[in-house]
């Protein structure tokens, strides 16, 4: 018996995918010269990010910027591009894992600055960096059931408090090897934003459709990666061992739902790291030629990486193409999502 949840749409198309790059670059370099004393005190050697995880650099909003900002931004471009006015939305999702508290929900505030009606829904949905993907199908859903025409889903990240409390530990004398490897990733984490409009494929013919998606879980393993406000830590090896191997074996069960996906168009995964990625590749069998990477340059965006990546591609994706969307989220939870574009 299949551990996926397979879902299939019948009349939900993506409208428009639009990004915000954060507007600052930070050079990788920077957390060498940061822990300097620390690297030096454990014997460790410089340029970690880019050997270790292939960011080269990544990027910060600037100072005065929100991460709603950001968010907001996206969204209007969005909206524009799909031809949809404010009044027209009946969903408002926010799938950031940024926040800056319990409540109230980030949607609210992009709700009120997107100018939509009383009347369209908002909320915000948080499952790690799958949160986009996982607006996009409740999205899906509820056009597919005729309870709105429109949705607009959105996500603005900013890690930079967790950087500023991460560079403050590993500042610390006792300071060991293994706090620094816990930590590591959060020095990976970047700020951008993006958004989608999703409407009826049945009025937009020229929109992408949103064939369907396919969920497994592996609660088992929650605590390889956790987060919280003042920061992030992770178990990096078995991140790498049970995040890769979850989309196997979602990968493989898929096709006995009628999913086949050996050969697509183009992959457009959540932006992590090269050695998550080289896994995939190798476990999974995805052509390299055709998984665009962004981490190199923008860091591992959260919830915003894959939207984001998505968007810079779609500037090259073809009428008739296929696109397969993909990602792990902490938890640990993988999703595929297949747009016919």
């Amino acid at each position: 018996m299949t551990g996926n949840s397979s879902i299939r749409h019948r009349n939900a198309a993506l409208l428009a995918i639009t990004k915000v790059e954060a507007d600052e670059a930070v050079p990788s370099s920077h957390a060498d010269e940061v822990l300097a004393e620390t690297f030096a005190r454990l014997k460790m050697p410089k340029g970690l990010l880019e050997r270790l995880a292939g960011v080269n650099e990544r990027r910060v909003w600037a100072p005065g910027r929100h991460f709603t900002d950001g968010a907001v931004e996206a969204g209007e471009a969005a909206l524009a591009r799909a031809g949809v006015r404010p009044d027209q939305v009946g969903l408002l999702i926010n799938a950031s894992v940024t926040r800056d508290g319990y409540e109230p929900a980030v949607s609210v505030s992009v709700h009120h600055r997107l100018g939509l009606a009383p009347s369209a829904l908002n909320f915000d949905v948080t499952n790690a960096c799958l949160g986009f993907v996982n607006g996009l199908t409740i999205a899906s859903t509820m056009i597919d059931s005729g309870a709105i025409d429109y949705a607009v889903v959105v996500a603005g990240e900013d890690p930079t408090p967790w950087h500023r409390e991460t560079y403050e530990r590993l500042q610390a004398p006792g300071v060991t090897r293994a706090d620094v490897v816990r930590e590591f990733a959060t020095l990976t984490l970047g700020c951008g934003a993006a958004a989608a409009v999703v409407g009826p494929a049945e009025r937009h013919p020229e929109g992408h459709r949103i064939a369907g998606s396919v969920t497994r879980s592996a609660t088992e393993h929650h605590g390889l990666c956790i987060g919280g406000f003042d920061g992030m830590y992770t178990d990096a090896t078995g991140l790498l061992k049970h995040g890769v191997g979850l989309l196997a074996d979602a990968w493989h069960d898929a096709h006995e739902d009628g999913w086949d996906w050996a050969d697509m168009d183009r992959y457009i995964g959540h932006q992590v790291s090269m050695s998550h990625t080289n896994k995939l590749f190798q476990d999974v069998g995805i052509d390299p030629e055709k998984f665009p990477l962004t981490f190199p340059f923008w860091g591992n965006v959260a919830a915003a990486a894959l939207p984001m990546t998505l968007a810079l591609e779609a500037e090259r994706l073809q009428p008739q193409e296929r696109v397969l969307l993909l990602g792990v989220g902490s938890g640990l939870n993988a999703t595929y999502m297949e747009i016919d574009w």
